[in-house]
Formats: C-alpha cells, structure tokens, sequence
C-alpha cells in the first residue's frame, strides 16, 4: 500500500492532543464531584460502571479518527496483471569506441547482430523501438511490430562522437509518452525540473527500455537524472554493459582523430583506455548498476558477442505485466464511519443522559 497524500498523516497529531485534553476533562470532574458532595451521594447511590466500559468509546472514537486521516491520505494498492500490450525501447551507443574491434566484427556489429536477433525472437504483436545515441540521441524507428523495418533500422547504424547516455533514456522516455498516455512526457532534455507525479511505489508502466553501451557518458543531462525520470513515470530500465575485459590495443579513427570516448579530447593509440582506466572494461558499470536499481530493471556485463545474445535472450520480456493502482480510501473511510457509529451507540447505552 502506498499513499498519494503522505501530507495529510501529519494529523493523527491531533491524537495525542485529544488523549491529552480526554484526561484533562477527566480529572476536572473529579475536582467538581469534590466540591459538591451531595451530586457525590446521588452518583454512588447509581449502580457501579465499569472503568472499562467509560474509556471504550473515546479509544473507539480515536480509532476512527485515524482511519479517516486515513483515507484523507488516499491509500492505493499496486495490482500486478497481464498487459496485452508490450513495448521495448532499444537504447543503443553508437559512440566512436563501439567501433573498436576486439569484438569482431566490431562492437557496433556485435551489438546489432544480437538486437536484430532478438528482435526475431519476439511475438508477432510485440512493438519494438530504436533509439541511437552518441553526443545526442535520435529515435531511429517508432514502436512498430514491423520486424523488418526494425532491421533495417538497426543494420542503419553509425558511430558519432561522445556518449550521452541521460540523452537516450529521455529519447527513449518521449517515446513512449507518444504511446502511452499513462507516461507523462518529459518537458526538455535541458531542464532539471521534472513536472510528472511520481507513481505509486512499486507500480511500474508494460514499457521497458533496454540500454547498451560501451562507455561513459561524457554529454547530455546526467544518467541519473535521467533514470530519476524514468523512475517517476514507472518506466524499467535494464542496462547492459558491454566491452571487453583488457580493451583493444590502438584506435580505429586515427592517431589525429576524436574517438568519442570518455572526454571527446584529441588521442591516439591507447589514450581512450588510459582516460578509462578508472572503470572496468572502460564502462561506468557503477552507474550502469544504479540506473537498473532506481528503475526497478537489471544490469547485464557482457565481454563477447556471445554473452550478448545470453544477455539478450534473459531479458525478462515474457514477465512485463502492467501495474494499476486502485484507491482504497473508500475502505478506510468506512471503517472509520462504521467505527464512530459503535462508539456512538456504546456511549448510549453505558453513559445514558439522565
């Protein structure tokens, strides 16, 4: 159960205050019976009352009290079932290292042999998009159930400069408010202030995206960020790492050329892996891990073309269910009325007016 209102829970502060001012009025009357002992004589002349009985409907009645704040606060509940509707957005880098070749035949060639592969593997009603990124993400193909279209699309790839990673993720998240309208779409890529309402925790939309790259992201709106809107919108993000352990020797543009890598600078020979070595395999696997967790997705390493298609063949396609929340405010407030009505009656019934 989560609550859309958290706010409103700051009233059962009213509760203490009412325990406190119940044994205020309490010992009031005693210090009133004292002073007039002949009301003293006509009360003690009364059948006994249980100490039990006269606090029952003011403990019922603060019990009532809370459930309706409550519902003031509108709990839902998150219901998990089928969705007959499943979209995957393929993130993929096309940042100049994945054209280094200790994956043969290249890393770009890996990575788009094992999408379109899963691509082929999916159910005829499944809708798949693309969206490439290096220094900015572009949507290649809409969501489309069209298999060839989407090889095509794949097979179309090239390599740019820079990784933006937070760039495809927000590509990919615009996306997807095309289709759904549950998604709230994302405002600009340059703005920090996110405007969608957080769904319920735990509530996750049917669309997933599925992330690869290569690298670290050196442009574009930081991943996290990226992944906080993600998160709000219930949008999973599974990411996949994907690089040799050691890396290749050499740089396939050039001694002279920009290779795309961690800082866009100017370097030949090994420079883009002496400018990772803080990251294994040259991937910000630690951020990798943080983006799947925020999401509620996964992260997969993959160092071969083969571990690639693993990757691809795990993806828990054939769990995506859709999450709704329904609200039961209506469940507490009815309690709480139900509740007040026996207090009401226990209070006639043992305390009557003379």
């Amino acid at each position: 159960m989560d609550l859309m209102w958290p706010g409103f829970l700051s009233l059962v502060l009213i509760i203490p205050l009412l325990v406190a001012g119940y044994i205020w009025l309490l010992r009031r009357r005693r210090r009133y019976a004292v002073r007039f002992s002949s009301l003293t004589l006509i009360r003690s002349a009364l059948p006994r009352q249980s100490k039990l009985r006269r606090h029952i409907p003011f403990a019922l009645f603060l019990l009532a009290l809370t459930s309706l704040i409550v519902a003031a606060a509108r709990p839902v509940a998150v219901t998990t079932v089928p969705s007959d509707q499943t979209t995957i957005l393929l993130v993929m880098d096309v940042s100049g290292s994945m054209r280094f070749t200790d994956i043969a035949p290249s890393r770009l060639g890996a990575a788009e042999d094992a999408a379109i592969s899963f691509v082929k593997r999916q159910k005829a009603s499944m809708q798949i998009g693309l969206v490439a990124f290096s220094g900015y993400a572009e949507l290649i193909q809409e969501p489309t159930s069209d298999q060839l279209a989407l090889q095509s699309a794949i097979e179309s790839l090239t390599t740019g400069r820079r990784t933006a990673i937070g760039s495809g993720i927000l590509k990919a998240l615009e996306a997807i408010s095309e289709i759904d309208q549950n998604v709230a779409p994302i405002v600009s890529e340059s703005s920090a202030e996110d405007l969608a309402s957080p769904v319920p925790r735990g509530a996750y939309v049917p669309e997933i995206i599925v992330l690869l790259t290569d690298g670290v992201s050196n442009a574009g709106p930081a991943p996290l960020d990226a992944a906080q809107q993600a998160a709000t919108r219930g949008v999973r993000v599974y990411t996949i790492g994907f690089g040799t352990e050691n890396g290749p020797s050499g740089n396939p543009f050039g001694s002279n050329q920009i290779d795309g890598g961690l800082n866009g600078q100017q370097s030949g020979g090994n420079n883009f892996f002496q400018n990772n070595r803080g990251f294994r395999r040259g991937i910000d696997e630690t951020t990798m891990k943080e983006i799947a967790e925020l999401t509620g997705g996964e992260y997969y390493p993959a160092s071969s073309a083969d571990e690639l298609h693993k990757v691809f063949n795990s993806l828990p396609t054939y769990l995506i269910a859709k999450h709704e929340t329904t609200e039961i405010g209506f469940a507490f407030a009815g309690l709480g009325a139900l509740i007040a009505v026996i207090a009401a009656m226990l209070t006639f019934r043992w305390n009557p007016l003379p």
